[in-house]
């Protein structure tokens, strides 16, 4: 049905013209804590199943939940980080439900009054272009246990290890419009929770997984009716199952059928969106101010206090890059999508040329690595060896082309550049009496070609550069057999 000619990102071809997608998302990221959100136990990844299990997590009677401050912290240096309102007073709730995996028959979470207000974060798109995506609210829950149906034939296993680790719940406006915009909002609210170290972001072990809410709607109409697709873990699946459940609501719509609120999961197999469950309601919870635990209140001091602890953001370090170092909006979006990129790039390009540094960890870098397989804070090239290996190029010292070969004996042999030139005698030549001999030599052999060239046959000039290159070895400066090169032909 879908035919994607001459369509921009975030619309669907039907039947009766185009539509497109209006998305939201709730982000769920574990904050980064060693105990849960309102008990003591591990709140580590991979232990033995129920091994992280206290009192409190496992509902004993008599339990009761202690706030784990940290967490909170957490919650607001996050909501600062979003440019968003910090509420000096909130409330936690009881959101009633019940499944195996929730032993308390509730989950603690934040309704009316949740610890963070609305927000907005700036996202870069494939097109060089940008867009603000609003932020509605953060809140704190905890988090439920897991549902294991796979493990034999006839029973479903229950490990609450996960059950009351911290979670912050980050909900957009429904202003994302395209499956890509989605992938682009995920990854930087991944990046800001990474720099201050709130979450680890690690989708792969579900640190951060996301709902998305889906609708569709013809342009400048009322929004459509909602599904949300729950747990998806990577970025790639979230704009699978964007895509794919946009084009079965247009679907169902033009076929003259009306769209259910219901929840529903992705399943990576078919790229098909199935139905979970009717979607719930808030009045469905039955939310209720949690009796066990007091609001929460602080002052604007202590916001201003943990405010203070904020390094410096993805945002204000790319501009910094770009006035800087000289490099373009998109290097620098690229090196700031993670900390670990641009603290590497700033090491390396400390004293040499910023914006080659840039092509080179770019380009050669992280083409080496992801050929490799290699995760890069493995990378066998340090950042003092490729600051190093831009110096040798800046300087003349080596060519471009052979920069290469040495940046590929680097990537094996971990040795500094410095070192295998020495090794594999590569120094450039740059003596005029030196390149002279070779150009003579191929001019003498070429006369055919120079009188064709004297006859007007300009672009034969690089007919002459390859040849002195291939005589040299790839060693002769380039700037300077092209000086030559133009005088001895006159």
């Amino acid at each position: 049905m879908n035919d994607t000619l001459n369509l921009k990102p975030g619309q669907v071809k039907g039947d009766t013209g185009i539509w497109e997608m209006v998305i939201g998302l709730e982000i769920h990221a574990q904050i980064s804590s060693k105990s849960k959100l309102f008990s003591g136990a591990s709140a580590s990844f991979g232990s033995d199943a129920n091994s992280s299990v206290s009192l409190v997590d496992a509902a004993m009677p008599g339990m009761l939940p202690v706030i784990n401050k940290f967490c909170v912290e957490q919650a607001v240096k996050t909501g600062l980080a979003l440019n968003a309102q910090i509420n000096n007073t909130s409330v936690f709730d009881r959101k009633n439900y019940f499944y195996a995996d929730l032993p308390q028959g509730y989950q603690i979470s934040q309704f009316t009054k949740p610890i963070v207000g609305e927000g907005e974060i700036v996202i870069d798109l494939d097109d060089g272009n940008q867009t603000t995506i609003g932020i509605e609210r953060l809140h704190l829950e905890q988090d439920a246990g897991k549902s294991l149906h796979d493990q034999h034939p006839t029973k479903s296993f229950i490990d609450l290890n996960r059950t009351g680790v911290a979670l912050m719940e980050i909900v957009s406006k429904p202003d994302i419009r395209s499956p890509q915009e989605a992938g682009a909002y995920v990854k930087k609210i991944r990046s800001i929770l990474r720099y201050i170290g709130a979450c680890d972001g690690n989708m792969e072990e579900g640190s951060l997984r996301a709902d998305c809410n889906v609708s569709v709607r013809k342009q400048g109409d009322a929004f459509g009716t909602r599904c949300e697709i729950k747990n998806l873990n990577s970025i790639r699946f979230i704009i699978q199952a964007i895509q794919s459940e946009a084009e079965r609501q247009v679907d169902i719509i033009e076929a003259g059928g009306k769209i259910k609120q219901e929840t529903r999961l992705f399943d990576t197999s078919t790229g098909e969106t199935r139905s979970m469950r009717s979607k719930e309601d808030a009045h469905d919870y039955r939310y209720f101010p949690d009796p066990d635990l007091l609001p929460l209140e602080f002052s604007d001091s202590w916001v201003k206090e943990i405010k203070g602890t904020l390094p410096e953001l993805p945002d204000t370090l790319k501009k910094r890059l770009v006035n800087d170092y000289g490099i373009t909006d998109y290097d620098a979006s690229i090196l700031v999508e993670e900390k670990d990129f641009v603290d590497f790039y700033l090491e390396a390009a400390n004293g040499v040329d910023g914006k080659l540094t840039a092509n080179w960890m770019i380009t050669e870098l992280f083409g080496a690595l992801k050929k490799e397989n290699i995760m890069f804070l493995n990378s066998p090239v340090t950042p003092q060896k490729l600051g190093e290996l831009i110096a040798l190029i800046s300087k003349g010292v080596i060519s471009g082309k052979i920069a290469k070969d040495v940046f590929s004996d680097m990537m094996v042999t971990k040795k500094s550049p410095s070192e295998i030139v020495k090794e594999k005698g590569l120094e450039q030549v740059s003596d005029d009496k030196a390149i002279m001999k070779l150009i003579d030599k191929v001019i003498s052999e070429n006369q055919d070609k120079v009188k064709d060239y004297l006859g007007g046959k300009d672009k034969l000039l690089g007919f002459f550069v390859g040849q002195v290159m291939k005589l040299s070895q790839g060693k002769a400066n380039p700037g300077l057999v092209n000086k030559l090169l133009k005088e001895s032909l006159k």
